[in-house]
């Protein structure tokens, strides 16, 4: 058999040329993504320094949408690689896009935090914050897992006036959880938090000290789904499945890799909080004063429509029925709840068919107003 020389030189000039232009499209569209955020520093009402990302785009006519991550995740967790995330789909619809970053985000120095101080300190200076570089004195949010139940005392304490739409997801006013996750706050959390002030997800990467490398054995012992190391801990971190915050199916392979960059410290003193919120049933102050944030009525005017995946292992769903069956008895009708089948708790916001599913009834629930 004769070999063509030429031609197979030719090809892989075309391969490798072909392989070059990809590499600079996909580098200069990462570029592109980077630079389309204008960070806003703002001062939480207590002194801590905390910051927001605009995304600048020049369709924005319908005033500000904030998004308000978790615990121990930062605002770029709205922002996987796909042209049809939350941000650019926002964007598109005509929405200023605002992402907060609050004491809990791990693009800000490790501090050991509780709901209490970020309700109270974070978010209204947040919001604000948006009031007075748009000139817009209403404000949207779509708020997320404890950055939703923080927002949700703010709301409830009426220190967020200018919010009109709240969109909620996983958790808000009454946090249910699964029995193993009861088990793991009430036996496991003293002795973890004897020996650590915070957990970070980020050891699966790299594990620092022999006190985490001994967590990450215990973790790739007892964690078997076919996840990377990070969500693995992450699993260990902050519920009771296999994995505990997206369904792996809703996955594609560029989020997986992505994803275990979005994780690192969070303090074992919001675990403590929460673990006393559980047990009560509601959102409970951290003091010992006997507060609960279910007000009525609350002293907020916002509509709230509140998201829930029905395979959620690290919040049930039954979280977000609890809170619209108390929105119900306080204004019928006024208030709405959304059960998603096929989702668990992240990857609402980047499972791989959210674009078609999720998004479009958060957008056409902002432009209800």
């Amino acid at each position: 058999m004769r070999i063509n020389v030429g031609f197979l030189i030719m090809s892989f000039n075309v391969v490798w040329k072909l392989g070059h232009y990809t590499y600079l499209l996909i580098w200069k569209f990462s570029k592109r993504m980077n630079t389309q955020f204008e960070t806003v520093p703002f001062t939480a009402l207590d002194g801590f320094s905390c910051n927001l990302k605009r995304f600048i785009s020049p369709n924005a006519s319908k005033g500000p949408v904030m998004l308000v991550h978790g615990a121990g995740v930062r605002s770029n967790i709205f922002n996987p690689p796909s042209s049809q995330n939350i941000i650019h789909m926002l964007a598109e619809a005509g929405y200023d896009v605002w992402l907060e970053n609050w004491r809990g985000s791990i693009d800000l120095p490790p501090n050991e935090w509780d709901l209490d101080q970020v309700a109270k300190n974070d978010h209204p200076a947040a919001v604000q914050k948006i009031v007075e570089v748009t000139g817009n004195p209403e404000v949207k949010a779509i708020i997320h897992c404890q950055g939703s139940t923080s927002f949700m005392i703010s709301a409830a304490l009426g220190l967020l006036p200018q919010v009109k739409v709240i969109i909620s997801n996983a958790v808000s006013l009454h946090p249910v959880i699964p029995r193993f996750s009861v088990f793991k706050l009430n036996a496991l959390l003293p002795v973890v938090g004897t020996l650590f002030n915070y957990l970070d997800p980020s050891w699966g990467i790299e594990a620092p000290d022999f006190k985490s490398r001994m967590i990450k054995k215990i973790v790739r012992l007892t964690h078997w789904e076919r996840d990377t190391m990070v969500g693995k801990l992450v699993s260990f971190t902050y519920g009771a499945g296999w994995p505990t915050l997206w369904e792996l199916e809703n996955l594609d392979k560029k989020t997986m890799d992505w994803i275990q960059y979005e994780f690192a410290h969070v303090p074992i003193s919001f675990f403590r909080h929460i673990r006393k919120c559980v047990r009560e049933g509601i959102l409970t102050s951290a003091g010992n004063d006997g507060t609960d944030y279910e007000i009525t009525p609350l002293y907020t005017d916002a509509r709230i429509i509140l998201f829930a995946g029905r395979k959620n292992k690290c919040f049930l769903a039954r979280s977000q029925e609890n809170t619209y069956e108390y929105l119900e008895k306080i204004n019928p009708g006024r208030h709405k709840l959304y059960l998603m089948d096929a989702y668990s708790h992240l990857d609402i916001f980047f499972g791989k068919n959210a674009h078609v599913d999720v998004f479009p009834l958060m957008i056409d629930e902002l432009d209800q107003g």
